[in-house]
């Protein structure tokens, strides 16, 4: 392999993404270090998705792309498995159709992850990035937190296109999950006594708000039950002792009602300004 390109397969789900994908995948190719393959899984979006990543596929040297067309929807952990059983390369890392990455993510994370046999997740910071804002400035310096499986019972320390991990780590994302998916498996695997390191480097985007905006996180209830089921699933599995899980409950609860009350005191304020 050529010095430029990095052993890693990225993992794409795309539902409903003809109009993001492309961004996602410029940032892809953009990188100073190159991804092997791209795979891109069409989670049966019933839309003109699939002819876009058809198009996509012919702007590319032939076979860097790969699509793979579901035909049930079953949500992006299952479309991340399927990416993931047919991926060659020894490590792995996802991205959204909807997010972006720095021109030096994978150049930074590949380097530590290989430099540092002993860790099966690496993750990194993650920021909003406003369209027409450029990416942030780098540290010179490489900072990295060892990410203990406690903390995780109390905040996602990872969004999912900032992870890279092992192929040949024996966990999957749940499949048919729809909600804290990407969460529970980083608990898994961390539970498992293995070894997570997050980067404190802003290497990935995403373009709209965290939550309360279209898509999946505009579905907080949703998104707080898939939080909850994660730690009844732990706390069931004596991976957690019960004074751990109603402690990580009552603190997830309390995060759902302060991020509630964010968006309704943001949609008050809206209302306002333009009702007059």
């Amino acid at each position: 392999m050529a010095d430029n390109y990095a052993n890693v397969s990225v993992i794409i789900p795309c539902y409903r993404s003809a109009d993001t994908v492309q961004r996602a995948v410029e940032s892809v190719a953009k990188q100073t270090l190159v991804p092997v393959e791209v795979i891109l899984v069409e989670d049966c979006s019933g839309d003109e998705t699939l002819q876009k990543l058809y198009h996509l596929q012919t702007l590319y040297a032939d076979g860097w792309i790969k699509v793979i067309p579901l035909t049930i929807n079953d949500g992006p952990g299952t479309a991340r498995n399927v990416g993931w059983e047919v991926a060659k390369e020894p490590y792995i890392t996802f991205l959204d159709a909807d997010d972006t990455w720095h021109p030096e993510k994978l150049r930074i994370q590949y380097e530590f992850i290989r430099n540092n046999p002993d860790v099966a997740l690496c993750g990194h910071q993650c920021i909003w990035l406003r369209d027409s804002a450029p990416p942030p400035v780098l540290p010179k310096d490489l900072q990295e937190t060892k990410i203990s499986a406690r903390s995780l019972l109390f905040k996602n320390a990872f969004s999912t296109p900032t992870v890279m991990l092992r192929r040949d780590i024996p966990f999957r994302f749940q499949e048919s999950k729809r909600f804290a998916e990407d969460l529970l498996l980083w608990q898994h695997i961390a539970f498992a006594g293995l070894l997570v390191v997050r980067i404190e480097s802003p290497l990935a985007y995403v373009h709209k708000s965290l939550y309360g905006e279209d898509g999946l996180s505009a579905q907080l209830w949703k998104m707080e039950i898939g939080e909850l089921r994660n730690l009844i699933e732990l706390n069931r599995q004596n991976k957690i002792n019960h004074i751990l899980f109603i402690a990580a409950t009552g603190f997830s609860m309390a995060k759902y009602y302060k991020r509630l009350l964010k968006i309704c005191l943001k949609q008050i304020l809206y209302l306002l300004r333009y009702d007059k």
